[in-house]
């Protein structure tokens, strides 16, 4: 529906809000919270006409339950062109709004050729944010409320007209994983690709870190699921999964559980047996051992996703053999291997770094996650050694897609920026998040993870790479993108000294280019902005003394996007 903004509108919107924040209860299960997604058509249609989707969802919440968004037309140095303000009331089923756009709108005037961006931001209206919106235009309000930081922002590119290309440096694509390599589906065959000669000494297997089965809350039948499944009731399990990952362009899949529903409850199931959850967590890892052992140029990874969404967030743990609880039966038995607290997110990442356990980010908010002393997004010297990626960018997870066309994806730049400058050194990835029996299929984005030439592909070789941040994430599987810095490859930290020289290496898939090339700066320990320090696929430049990070980013001729990893420089 085409939503029109005026008086009349929002007021009956708050008054709505105030009454749907009265009834709604204030701890929502797993996987219920507030979800902004952004749909902009990369190019125009052949009149340059848009149609700008914005989909919003918030499962716990009331219907009737308002959101006010705004949406914004960047320019290429994220100069604000235009902007646009609504308002929706949500349904079970959330709320639509379409905002269509005109390039050659007078009111935007006549756009030089180059990539623009199409920015969303959101929020629900509770109590707290009213008193924000008492005064001026509705437009006013919007934006009163928006100053808050707890806003959902999605940010993609859009392209104008035919920018020049940018120069890239010559790179012979590393070679790709077995099963990539011979795996037919939707997208056609990937080709072989040989090593290069002299080149960087990996071999790029492309992953799908974060999915479930039927061990929790996932492995629901394609026909019938249309979001979480009740804990142990999906369809299929993770040799199933496995199965169908590898026939669906991925070597790597991990299987991570739901660690506080394996005792078949959403809330805390008073008569449960702790051996019958503790057998189904280490089946899990014997499913994942044998498959394994069956199909070794494949590889499945059991592990489990800790943590719940209201006064916590997700992270996975990919290496760990217990399984890790907060809840009790009725005879006080812990119904897990190793008590952890709920949401105690500083004495996780302890616990972690004592028995050796990586992590990764899943789909990161800004507020009301990771928090350590009342800090959202905390640094802790032990996180930072255990946490090691930080989701990027998801496709929905619950879609049903099976020809990697998914639409709805949602994009995490902004909290994995804000990991970087509080002093986390977390690699980049891209998942699927997969709930329904689709695992990988639903859209073309793999975490590429380089591991060296000549050595097996392996839970140990696997975990080595992340611990070296090895990876980088992409929307598109076919293309690769890895930054260096005088010698060293992306994920290290080292100590220079002079200038320092980033490079580029991307292989672009079939009919793929760069269209824009982005270098990205922050430094650690900083709280403060990542900055585009260049738009060129090679630069030098002099740090400044003290510690800095950097990664490259690359949007391609189809709007799919590529992010490096950080490297890490300690400038003398």
């Amino acid at each position: 529906m085409k939503l029109k903004l005026n008086q009349w509108a929002l007021s009956v919107l708050l008054a709505t809000a105030a009454v749907s924040q009265q009834a709604t209860a204030a701890n929502y299960a797993d996987h219920f919270e507030f979800d902004a997604e952004l749909s902009a058509p990369y190019r125009a249609d052949q009149n340059g006409r848009r149609d700008i989707a914005m989909q919003f969802n918030f499962p716990g919440a009331d219907a009737g339950t308002a959101v006010a968004w705004r949406l914004e037309l960047l320019s290429p140095t994220d100069r604000t062109l235009r902007v646009w303000h609504g308002t929706s009331a949500l349904t079970t089923a959330g709320a639509v709004a379409h905002q269509d756009w005109f390039e050659h709108d007078p009111a935007n005037g006549l756009l030089p050729a180059g990539v623009y961006s199409m920015r969303l931001s959101a929020t629900t209206l509770s109590a707290a944010t009213l008193g924000h919106t008492a005064f001026g235009t509705p437009e006013q309000r919007i934006d009163a409320v928006l100053r808050s930081d707890n806003k959902e922002v999605q940010t993609w590119p859009i392209q104008i007209g035919e920018p020049a290309r940018p120069v890239m440096p010559r790179f012979q694509a590393l070679p790709m994983g077995a099963t990539t390599l011979k795996t037919t589906n939707v997208s056609g065959p990937v080709t072989q690709r040989a090593a290069a000669a002299g080149g960087l000494p990996y071999t790029v297997y492309l992953g799908n870190l974060h999915s479930q089965t039927n061990h929790s809350d996932g492995g629901g039948a394609l026909s019938t699921c249309t979001g979480s499944q009740n804990p142990q009731a999906g369809a299929f399990g993770p040799t199933d999964a496995f199965t169908y990952a590898q026939s669906h362009v991925v070597d790597i899949l991990v299987a991570s559980e739901h660690n506080h529903l394996f005792d078949g409850s959403t809330g805390t199931n008073a008569s449960a047996n702790p051996t019958t959850v503790r057998n189904l967590y280490q089946s899990g890892l014997t499913a994942a051992r044998n498959y394994n052992s069956a199909h070794p140029t494949f590889l499945g990874v059991y592990g489990m996703e800790w943590g719940v969404i209201n006064n916590g967030g997700h992270l996975n743990i990919f290496n760990s053999n217990s399984l890790l609880a907060w809840e009790s039966n009725s005879s006080g038995q812990l119904l897990g291997d190793l008590l952890s607290p709920r949401s105690n997110y500083g004495a996780l990442y302890t616990q972690m770094r004592s028995n050796g356990w990586i992590g990764q980010f899943n789909h990161p908010a800004t507020t009301g996650q990771f928090v350590v002393n009342g800090t959202n997004l905390a640094y802790t010297a032990d996180g930072d050694q255990v946490m090691v990626l930080c989701e990027v960018m998801n496709t929905s997870a619950f879609s049903t897609n099976t020809t990697e066309t998914e639409t709805s994806r949602s994009s995490y730049e902004t909290a994995c920026n804000r990991l970087l400058t509080a002093g986390y050194h977390v690699a980049f990835s891209t998942d699927q998040d997969n709930h329904c029996a689709n695992w990988g299929a639903s859209y073309t984005n793999r975490t590429g993870v380089l591991i060296p030439n000549g050595t097996a592909l392996s839970q140990a070789a696997f975990v080595a790479a992340l611990r070296a941040r090895r990876v980088y994430a992409s929307t598109d599987r076919t293309s690769q993108l890895i930054l260096t810095a005088n010698g060293h490859v992306m994920g290290e930290t080292f100590t220079n000294t002079g200038s320092l020289t980033l490079t580029m290496n991307y292989a672009p898939g079939a009919g793929r280019s760069a269209t824009r090339v982005q270098i990205f700066q922050g430094v650690p320990r900083s709280n403060g902005s990542v900055t585009q320090l260049s738009t060129t696929a090679t630069t030098t430049t002099t740090p400044a003394a003290g510690a800095h990070f950097y990664y490259a980013k690359i949007t391609q001729n189809n709007g799919t996007i590529l992010w490096s990893a950080p490297i890490w420089v300690n400038q003398n």
